[in-house]
């Protein structure tokens, strides 16, 4: 109670004892028990409550602020007595290195080239390729929503891939626990960021200025004219998949079907696994994306050159399991031409070989380096659900390694694929016109190539 209050009530009191001591305050009903007070004993009874009350006013005056220093005391007590909050690591940059195996932690007290080599083991690429790859994705990182530093996060990912190892074998690796399933989520979203937003950045078909690049590249190796890439398909090895729909008679393990476009600089142009491992890649090559580009866009169209007295435009290189089209250009060897006016033997084998040349200096040894750098593509361990995702994302990284100028260190990455035979394309029936546009434009070729090997060996100058 306030004492400005009780000394106010003390003082009516004690007025009102002066003015009336026979007054009671406390009278009340004769049938009330507090009737048993007599009215002689009221005078004594106001004047004691008159001095209970003027003592609790002087006393409580005075001491009034103490209880709340008091609190005021314990509450400093009790902030010092209590454990303050731990300081916030620092933010882990790029400079780093986070994923803590065993033997990383002296890795940048190393020798730049001993730390370079020591990165490829580890993910694949060199230091300053993670260090570059882990710029161009920050800004892409945070939608990802996973609970770890950027840089853990592309170095899990990337020990996965170039290392081809599962969840679970990555996890008992690491110095820091990091549980198999957080390992696993982060594989499959960084592959996801890499097959979607950025395959477009790194992956796309060449500009004219390229082309010509291009097509003049492999005019050097090949003696082709306007060759301007190589295409092939490649499987890649599932692990324990029972689906009977992803083998076939002629690849009796489960498998899906990669199909890409490499030029000269073994950077693929086109990436595209819609298949399974029955599949054909003739199929497959009239299911993508790349197929009606090329019959209904402007790619590929310029520039475009004579030969023999037909157009020819910039065209791609295959084996006999693709289709014969005017921008796909095949070897003889397959199907025999339907033409009365075809090459002789000697100009088929030319030409073929010519072809071959071609694939064996981009696409074949790219899709050796893809699946050297990047182990996990020998034999996927990875669900179905997320399998071409995770193709395409070291296609994406394959890219940027070789843009980059990663050493291919003489075949140390490189990955043979068992050779199989190719199967010949099947022909549609909306395609004839298409094959026959084609088989002009193969004779032409094989007609010009072995006359400028003729005069070359004659020492005579082609015209």
């Amino acid at each position: 109670m306030d004492p400005a209050l009780l000394l106010l009530l003390s003082n009516l009191l004690q007025l009102q004892s002066q003015l009336d001591p026979a007054a009671s305050l406390l009278s009340s009903p004769p049938s009330s028990p507090s009737s048993l007070l007599s009215s002689s004993s009221s005078p004594i009874l106001f004047f004691a409550l008159t001095s209970i009350l003027s003592y609790a006013s002087s006393t409580s005056s005075p001491s009034l602020p103490r209880p709340s220093r008091r609190r005021r005391r314990r509450r400093r007590s009790s902030s010092s007595s209590s454990p303050s909050p731990l300081p916030l690591p620092p933010p882990l940059s790029s400079s780093s290195l986070i994923l803590t195996l065993p033997s990383d932690r002296s890795i940048f007290s190393m020798d730049p080239s001993a730390r370079d080599a020591r990165f490829r083991s580890l993910y694949g690429l060199s230091y300053p390729v993670f260090a570059s790859l882990l710029d161009q994705l920050l800004p892409l990182l945070p939608s990802l929503s996973l609970p770890l530093p950027p840089d853990q996060t592309l170095a899990l990912a990337l020990s996965r891939l170039s290392r081809g190892i599962s969840s679970r074998a990555l996890s008992r690796l690491l110095h820091r626990p990091i549980s198999p399933s957080l390992i696993s989520r982060v594989t499959h979203a960084l592959t996801r960021l890499l097959s979607t937003r950025v395959y477009r950045d790194y992956v796309k078909l060449p500009s004219h200025h390229r082309l010509v690049q291009s097509t003049s590249a492999f005019r050097d190796i090949s003696s082709l004219p306007n060759l301007a890439a190589t295409i092939a398909s490649s499987p890649v090895r599932l692990r324990d998949s029972t689906d009977p729909s992803l083998r076939s008679p002629y690849r009796p393990f489960p498998s899906i079907l990669l199909q890409v476009v490499a030029d000269h600089r073994k950077v693929f142009l086109d990436a595209c696994v819609r298949a399974p491992g029955s599949s054909d890649p003739a199929s497959h090559l009239r299911d993508s994306s790349l197929y009606g580009r090329l019959c209904h866009s402007d790619a590929f169209r310029d520039p475009s050159i004579q030969v023999g007295g037909h157009i020819v435009r910039p065209f791609i290189a295959g084996d006999s399991s693709f289709p014969l089209l005017p921008f796909l250009i095949t070897p003889f060897s397959s199907v025999s031409p339907s033409s009365d006016a075809a090459p002789s033997a000697a100009a088929q084998e030319a030409f073929d070989a010519a072809l071959a040349k071609a694939s064996a200096a981009s696409v074949e040894p790219a899709v050796a380096l893809l699946k050297g750098r990047w182990k996990i593509l020998r034999n996927l361990n990875i669900g179905l659900d997320h399998a071409a995702q995770t193709v395409v994302a070291c296609v994406v990284l394959h890219n940027f390694c070789q843009i980059a100028g990663e050493p291919e260190d003489d075949g140390k990455y490189l990955w043979r694929d068992p050779p199989e035979s190719p199967q010949p394309a099947r022909p549609v029936d909306n395609e004839g016109a298409l094959y026959y546009a084609g088989e002009t434009v193969r004779q032409a070729l094989a007609e010009e190539l072995f006359e400028r090997q003729q005069h070359l060996s004659d020492g005579t100058p082609s015209r």
